[in-house]
C-alpha cells in the first residue's frame, strides 16, 4: 500500500486482477442501487398524495420484486466463478508449507531437503532505515515469479491466517488441519501480508513477507541454503 491508497493493492498475480475486477463490478452495482433509491427517496418529499383510488399496483410490485433477483444474478455468477477459480489446483512447480505460531511463522520448502526456517518481526529498534515498521522480518519467504506456487497452511497452537493481500492470498491455518491453495506471482518484488485471524494478543505483529524472484535466482538461493 502507498499513502492515502482508497482502493486495493496493484495485483502481483491473476487471481488478484479477477478479485479487483470483481470488486470494480460489485460496486458499479452498488452505485446504481444507491442512485436509484437515493432518487426515489428525494423525490418523494415533492409527491402530492392526491391519487385516492390507488389501491393497488401489481405491475409496479412484480418490477421491484424481479429486478433486484435479476440485480442478484449478475453478482452470483461472476462470483461463484471466482470462488471455484480460487480453489483450483494447477500443477505447482514449488510447494511451500506454512506453519502458524503464538507469534511467527515457520516455513519448510517441501520439495528440498533440509530448507525451513522461522520467520519472525523485526523489532522497531533493530529495524534499517529502509525497512517497513510492523512489517518486515528476519527472514523473508523467496519464490519463483511466472510460476506455479502451491502453499500448504497449518498451525501449531490457535487459528492463524496467512494473508498476502497483493497476491488475493488468505488461508486459514488451524490446529490439526493441513488447508491448501495456490498462486502465481507474474512479477518480481517485495509483498506483505500479516496473520489476519484474531489468534491473540500479538497476531498483528505476525508479518509476512514474499520476494520474488526470477527463476534463476531462486534456483541460486535454493543451492545456497541446501549447500550450507
Amino acid at each position: 500500500s502507498t499513502w492515502a491508497n482508497l482502493g486495493l493493492q496493484d495485483s502481483a498475480s491473476p487471481l488478484m486482477e479477477q478479485l479487483i475486477f470483481f470488486h470494480d463490478h460489485a460496486l458499479l452495482i452498488l452505485v446504481m442501487i444507491t442512485v436509484l433509491v437515493g432518487y426515489l427517496m428525494f423525490m418523494l418529499f415533492f409527491n402530492s398524495y392526491i391519487n385516492r383510488f390507488l389501491l393497488h399496483g401489481q405491475l409496479i410490485e412484480m418490477i421491484w420484486t424481479i429486478l433486484p433477483a435479476i440485480i442478484l444474478l449478475f453478482i452470483a455468477m461472476p462470483s461463484l466463478r471466482l470462488l471455484y477459480l480460487l480453489d483450483e489446483i494447477n500443477e505447482p512447480s514449488v510447494t511451500l508449507k506454512s506453519i502458524g505460531h503464538q507469534w511467527y511463522w515457520s516455513y519448510e520448502y517441501s520439495d528440498f531437503n533440509d530448507i525451513e526456517f522461522d520467520s519472525y518481526m523485526i523489532p522497531t529498534n533493530e529495524l534499517a532505515n529502509d525497512g517497513f515498521r510492523l512489517l518486515d522480518v528476519d527472514n523473508r519467504v523467496v519464490l519463483p515469479m511466472n510460476s506455479q506456487i502451491r502453499i500448504l497452511v497449518t498451525a501449531a497452537d490457535v487459528i492463524h491466517s496467512w494473508t498476502i493481500p497483493a497476491l488475493g492470498v488468505k488461508v486459514d491455518g488451524t490446529p490439526g488441519r493441513l488447508n491448501q491453495t495456490n498462486f502465481f506471482i507474474n512479477r518480481p518484488g517485495l509483498f506483505y501480508g500479516q496473520c489476519s485471524e484474531i489468534c491473540g494478543a500479538n497476531h498483528s505483529f505476525m508479518p509476512i513477507v514474499i520476494e520474488s524472484v526470477p527463476v534463476n535466482s531462486f534456483i541460486k538461493w535454493i543451492s545456497k541454503n541446501v549447500n550450507s
